[in-house]
């Protein structure tokens, strides 16, 4: 008889702290630790959630400078977040409803294109090749 994870879901939330001069930046010093706590408490008012998902803090997940940074497992898919209401909409809508968000989406086509993360501009990115594969 094969055993039953845990949880379905693990989210893995990078709470790193760099010190401030550190040129990749930390996912803390962009507020991860508060809004890690957020995504936590937040997750316990979505009944068909609760024992199944888990957020987990997260040391230094390697993309400092996108963040803060999550990833969600599986199916391994990656957002970057600066809001309560980024994380509610990466709740309602891929926990809950099963649909990536792709203006939050991590991906190594967003990387490439050196956004940064700082969201000056658009901040969606198309899943490379690569990316839609490993979500399958």
């Amino acid at each position: 008889m094969e055993e039953q994870p845990l949880y379905d879901v693990r989210i893995f939330c990078c709470v790193n702290s760099r010190d401030a001069d550190h040129p990749r930046g930390s996912c803390s010093r962009q507020g991860a630790i508060d809004l890690h706590g957020y995504l936590a408490a937040r997750l316990q008012h979505w009944p068909e959630l609760v024992g199944r998902v888990r957020v987990n803090a997260s040391g230094c997940l390697n993309r400092c400078e996108w963040g803060p940074v999550l990833v969600i497992h599986p199916p391994g898919v990656w957002y970057r977040y600066r809001t309560q209401a980024d994380l509610d909409e990466i709740i309602q809508s891929h926990l809950a409803g099963g649909a990536v968000v792709q203006r939050l989406l991590l991906s190594a086509a967003t990387a490439a294109s050196g956004d940064k993360g700082r969201r000056s501009g658009s901040r969606t990115g198309a899943m490379s090749q690569r990316g839609r594969s490993r979500q399958r």
